[in-house]
């Protein structure tokens, strides 16, 4: 790490000057993990700036975020950042392997949005929304209607799905493999954009149909036009992947003051949360898998 390198230099050729600061430097650090971990301490002790709302977050991935602010997690982030009373800044990384090592537990912020429900990596915070994943499709090409990827109407078509999620295992267990059409999962998103090469291969017709995760879907359905409208897939049979998630915040592990704070803060500002959702064509459901809003 840079400020080892920088002790390193400041103090190579005194042996034991150097030891010692090393030493003061890790038991400096140890107090403050150990004062970011203990109980009753209040909000300060556990973030590295108590006065800005600091989320890290990918600057190329819409609908969720960008460097312009212009995804639903940076206007979501605007709004907790108000109720709050605290300034709002942005860290950005992309999310590819290594982003909460990176981000979250250097504390390079304090919050990172849009993890799913039960992610141990981070302590989760109470969800703000609940949504599926979803067909995406032109209208009046035989597919309206299809709430489930057991449709036969699915045999034979050239289907768009992201390599490695749930979907791509129900269509393996349907025998729908022969003609899919497969799309990256992990890459970096300043370079690469898989679910817009889907939603483009759609639009021109070099596949019939796409499956994506519902919010993605539903930003880009809602931003076509007319052209393109989406199914969310509520209704796969009892032993397929979960094909819908809640949607949590995380925070750091024993930061349990900031996270009874920021619960408060999402319970105070859901309808605005949910609003903003709404506005990107996400699609969302109740905690009984009931749909609420289409989306799209």
């Amino acid at each position: 790490m840079p400020r080892h390198s920088a002790i390193t230099a400041a103090f190579g050729s005194v042996p034991w000057l150097r030891g010692a600061i090393i030493t003061m430097f890790v038991v400096l650090l140890a107090g403050r993990a150990a004062m970011a971990q203990a109980p009753g301490l209040g909000i300060g002790a556990e973030l590295v700036d108590p006065h800005v709302f600091r989320v890290c977050a990918d600057p190329s991935d819409l609908p969720y975020s960008n460097q312009a602010q212009q995804g639903f997690e940076n206007k979501i982030a605007a709004v907790l950042a108000q109720d709050l009373g605290k300034r709002l800044g942005f860290t950005w990384q992309p999310q590819v392997f290594g982003f909460m090592r990176l981000t979250l537990d250097a504390y390079r912020c304090d919050v990172v949005m849009g993890i799913t429900q039960g992610n141990g990596e981070v302590e989760n915070s109470n969800a703000y929304y609940r949504s599926a994943y979803a067909l995406i499709y032109r209208p009046h090409t035989g597919f309206d209607g299809i709430q489930n990827l057991e449709d036969p109407r699915l045999k034979g078509k050239r289907i768009g799905i992201i390599a490695g999620t749930p979907p791509a295992t129900i269509l393996a267990e349907n025998g729908l493999l022969d003609h899919v059409h497969s799309y990256q999962l992990s890459v970096n998103l300043r370079f690469f954009a898989p679910a817009r090469e889907m939603v483009e291969d759609l639009e021109h017709g070099n596949i019939d149909v796409g499956v994506l995760w519902g919010p993605i879907a539903g930003y880009f359905a809602s931003r076509s036009n007319g052209k393109l409208k989406i199914m969310p897939l509520m209704h796969e049979s009892d032993n397929d992947p979960p094909m819908t998630f809640s949607i949590v915040m995380g925070v750091r592990h024993g930061e349990d003051a900031w996270r009874r704070q920021l619960n408060a803060a999402i319970a105070q500002e859901q309808s605005q949360i949910t609003k903003i959702l709404e506005s990107y064509g996400v699609p969302l459901l109740d905690d009984r898998n009931r749909l609420i809003y289409a989306g799209g």
